[in-house]
């Protein structure tokens, strides 16, 4: 691992492991664990049913922009690209994805864990 990739692993760490309020997580934990949402290999949250709840929609939209606040934040402060912190991320997020909940394949289908 390169000094760059320790350095992005440490501060995506540190990002992700920030504490988001508590009902916000809880739903979104929630419509992971139905089913209706998970995690994506670019870091963002994507929607595995064709069909979810507005707030839910809005919800998903609003962490997404705050995860790519925090993946540019990381990017520009270590120069490197944005999607090679997304990829990072994403990577952290699908091992941390517990049994049961959606991820993205890399081929693009949703597979349960």
């Amino acid at each position: 691992m390169t000094r760059l990739s320790m350095v992005l692993a440490l501060a995506l760490g540190i990002c992700l492991s920030a504490p988001a309020p508590s009902y916000a997580q809880a739903s979104l934990d929630a419509a992971k664990q139905s089913g209706l949402i998970g995690e994506r290999p670019d870091g963002l949250v994507g929607f595995v049913a064709d069909t979810v709840p507005a707030a839910l929609r809005a919800q998903v939209e609003q962490v997404n922009a705050q995860r790519m606040q925090r993946y540019d934040q990381v990017a520009r402060s270590n120069g490197a690209p944005v999607d090679g912190v997304q990829a990072m991320a994403g990577r952290q997020l699908i091992d941390r994805t517990p049994a049961g909940q959606y991820v993205l394949s890399p081929s693009g289908r949703w597979v349960k864990k």
